[in-house]
């Protein structure tokens, strides 16, 4: 039977942490998502849950490090004997027949304790996954096709606005309890955009524009979380201005343009020419201040 630690790539002392950052890693990389069509992908991510479920528990993790479970969570015959090396019946205890009900003569109150002490908790444990979205998927939501702990696929909807690393919770999708079952607790990552950065729920980005359209200024396409728009560029627009697309950010927020004017590749004989001659109007020092104690 696999070792649950070779299982996910740790070792057997290793922290809480490391365990974490070792099961988030291999499901991002065996994620049915990302693995469509690859039958074996999605059994991978199925077995490095199942020994993520067990390792996360701190319960579970020592009970498997004694030999009292095994790999799949069943207990063996170190744990039976290590929750019967202990017991001591009392005044009021009954001993069960082999063939009998083991819950015969035992009252509400004597099953609470039984569920309560050895069973655990009554409610079914969560369970935590991990789902990679796109920076235009977060901010206008989206819907992802996960696979769940017990071979279940079940469509998530992400909803718009959501940040890096936030969790979403899934109400009675983990573990089954004896009253109540756990949540799926669902990390959500989102990738970096080649453009796009979020500041609260305002879109910026750098825009890049030629030195004609910096100076006469210009009606140009912008891309868009929400698709392209057209831009008024006002004439003498210098390196750093800011212009606002009102609404076209996350929620209620904007988007920013930030206009980065840039030089044609190569020399421009007719451009430097006109320079040589060019004195502005109005003499400035790009650099004023700079040296200065």
């Amino acid at each position: 039977m696999a070792d649950l630690y070779q299982t996910l790539g740790v070792k057997r002392g290793d922290s809480d942490d490391a365990i974490r950052a070792a099961y988030r890693k291999l499901a991002k990389k065996y994620h049915p998502d990302m693995n469509q069509g690859k039958p074996e992908a999605a059994e991978k991510f199925k077995t490095i849950s199942a020994a993520y479920d067990i390792l996360s528990d701190k319960d579970k993790r020592g009970r498997y490090d004694r030999g009292e479970i095994d790999a799949d969570g069943r207990e063996t015959a170190a744990g039976r004997a290590h929750a019967g090396g202990g017991a001591h019946p009392g005044a009021g205890a009954r001993r069960a027949h082999p063939h009998g009900d083991p819950f015969e003569g035992i009252g509400p109150d004597d099953l609470d304790t039984l569920f309560g002490q050895g069973f655990g908790t009554s409610r079914g444990r969560d369970i935590r996954y991990t789902v990679t979205i796109g920076f235009v998927e977060a901010a206008n939501g989206t819907t992802r096709r996960m696979l769940l702990h017990d071979g279940r696929e079940l469509d998530v909807t992400i909803p718009a606005g959501v940040h890096n690393l936030q969790t979403l919770r899934l109400k009675g999708q983990g573990r089954r309890g004896i009253a109540s079952a756990g949540d799926a607790v669902i990390e959500v990552v989102v990738t970096p955009h080649p453009f796009f950065r979020r500041e609260g729920d305002d879109v910026v980005m750098d825009l890049p524009i030629t030195l004609h359209e910096a100076t006469l200024g210009a009606t140009i396409e912008v891309p868009t979380v929400r698709g392209a728009v057209r831009l008024s560029i006002p004439p003498g627009s210098g390196s750093g201005s800011r212009l606002r697309l009102k609404g076209r950010g996350i929620g209620h927020g904007h988007q920013y343009v930030i206009l980065k004017p840039v030089l044609p590749p190569g020399v421009e004989p007719a451009l430097a020419e006109f320079l040589r001659g060019w004195t502005p109007s109005k003499p400035f020092d790009p650099r004023e201040g700079m040296l200065e104690d």
